[in-house]
């Protein structure tokens, strides 16, 4: 996301960054992962070595490589045996999968664009930065990023905060 929160403009990406994309492409090969309609449909096909869980309100839509679901909750009931599961977009599906999210990986870019798609606010009680791992922009070209994992705090923290504030 950039600094202002835009993930993207007119179902696509604003920027270009090949080691994002190589970043992306290492934590999600052979893994599972959930995504909008427009998410999938702005993919030129079915990313490889993945499977692909669409959420979309229309009973009557289907793509090639997707596999189709009502909402974000009867996709994440789907993969409740898996060890792990990828919600790679847009915004909206962004925003419902975040309640239950144990972990965020998130690119950061170091400049603001225009867009219609945001990111999500992650509320600092629940999560906490892991790591960041900053990036200079490729060849002198676009804007610096950085790479961050985010985790969800264990809820007893979350409690000990929230009372520690009340008094």
């Amino acid at each position: 996301m950039a600094r202002n929160r835009v993930i993207g403009g007119e179902n696509k990406l604003l920027w270009h960054l090949p080691e994002d994309l190589k970043h992306f492409k290492a934590l999600t090969i052979d893994q599972v992962l959930i995504m909008g309609r427009k998410t999938f449909e702005s993919l030129p096909k079915a990313l490889p070595r993945r499977r692909h869980l669409v959420v979309s309100r229309n009973p009557d839509w289907s793509g090639v490589g997707a596999e189709v679901f009502p909402n974000i909750e009867a996709a994440l009931a789907y993969c409740k045996d898996l060890e792990k599961v990828f919600v790679v977009g847009g915004g909206e599906i962004y925003r419902l999968a975040m309640p239950f999210a144990d972990r965020v990986e998130l690119t950061r870019i170091n400049a603001d664009f225009v867009g219609d798609t945001v990111f999500p606010e992650m509320d600092p009680l629940q999560f906490e930065i892991r790591s960041i791992r900053p990036r200079e922009a490729e060849l002198g070209k676009g804007p610096d990023y950085q790479f961050e994992t985010w985790v969800r705090k264990p809820k007893r923290e979350i409690e000990n905060v929230f009372f520690s504030r009340l008094l």
